[in-house]
């Protein structure tokens, strides 16, 4: 979304997803490199929607690596899946938006380095087109009235100092300039944002299969049961051909997703985006559970990256929208092509 390079190297999203599977060999990898979940995804929404003002006060430090930023969208109260159910509201007051609502499982907000949150709230009514009802606004973590009611967890793991967290907007008052891209246009930010996120997490998420299965290998050859070098047993070969072919057909449908949103655009991608959004963490998670069963107690122990990497695919699977509603959007396309036949049938 730079093609003009102004912000970065202008990388393709199929360019990129070669670097984020690498980066998916480890939790911490991305951080490094300054290209984590949700910075990476409200740094496309800034460039390509934010006016040059919110550019210059949030992008750029968030470039530079010198502050972080959250997203909050989920709701504990409602089927977040279904992003009209948002009920966080937007009013325009004067010369300030005001925000009142409570969101939830909201990643990086617990970090001390977090300066900023892309809220999604609703600022239409009952009247308003259902997709037009909300929208998306910046909002200073420092605010008055923004509070951090507690950390939570996945799995039992707390990913600090990222971290996730419930929290509440007490009457907090933004500037009229905090509005993205202008009332009731969250939606359409939403889908902008959320395609190039999938590649990534998509990517990340084989990478962390491949590294299991390196691990998997490893484990395989170095150890004997029954008289033997595991490698040599059936079973585990067939886990292991199984995950190289598993992880192999992953990597080709991203990659053609990738390819598809820089060719012809997210909305004619919008099916394949949904397949890779179903099937990379599934093969992760399949990959990562046939490395935890060869590798015995030490696979769910905390001496092996093992235990962490399926705690992330399985949270995945919920992330970004869950699997359900990805196979929905898969056969709503697939069956479309079926419906204008149906009068020649």
């Amino acid at each position: 979304s730079d093609k003009g390079k102004k912000y970065g190297y202008g990388l393709t999203n199929l360019e990129y997803a070669y670097l984020a599977e690498v980066t998916g060999r480890s939790p911490w990898i991305p951080e490094i490199f300054n290209c984590a979940a949700p910075d990476t995804g409200n740094m496309e929404v800034l460039v390509r929607y934010g006016t040059e003002a919110q550019k210059e006060k949030w992008l750029r430090p968030l470039l530079d690596g010198t502050i972080r930023s959250a997203f909050a969208m989920t709701e504990r109260a409602v089927a977040s899946s279904d992003a009209t159910n948002i009920r966080t509201s937007i009013t325009k007051r004067g010369d300030k938006y005001v925000i009142n609502g409570r969101k939830w499982y909201i990643s990086g907000a617990s970090d001390p380095r977090c300066e900023v949150l892309i809220v999604l709230g609703l600022s239409g009514d009952e009247n308003t087109p259902a997709h037009q009802r909300h929208s998306m606004i910046l909002c200073p973590m420092r605010t008055k009235g923004v509070t951090v009611v507690r950390p939570l967890t996945v799995f039992g793991y707390d990913d600090a100092p990222h971290g996730h967290v419930e929290m509440v907007f007490d009457n907090v008052e933004v500037p009229l300039d905090c509005m993205l891209l202008g009332e009731g246009r969250g939606f359409e930010i939403a889908q902008g944002r959320l395609g190039p996120g999938r590649i990534h997490h998509c990517m990340r998420a084989i990478g962390a299969a491949e590294r299991a299965l390196e691990l998997m290998c490893i484990r395989s050859v170095s150890r004997k049961a029954f008289g033997k070098p595991l490698a040599a047993q059936g079973t585990v070969q067939a886990d292991i051909a199984n995950s190289r072919m598993d992880i192999d057909q992953a990597r080709l449908l991203t990659l053609k997703a990738a390819a598809m949103m820089d060719t012809v655009g997210n909305k004619v991608a919008r099916a394949e985006i949904a397949m890779i959004k179903v099937v990379a963490p599934n093969v992760a998670l399949r990959v990562i559970d046939r490395a935890i069963q060869i590798h015995g107690a030490a696979g769910v122990s905390g001496d092996y990256i093992l235990a962490v990497l399926f705690a992330g695919a399985r949270a995945l699977r919920i992330a970004d929208g869950p699997d359900e509603v990805h196979r929905t959007t898969v056969a709503t396309a697939e069956l479309r092509k079926y419906r204008s036949q149906r009068s020649r049938l």
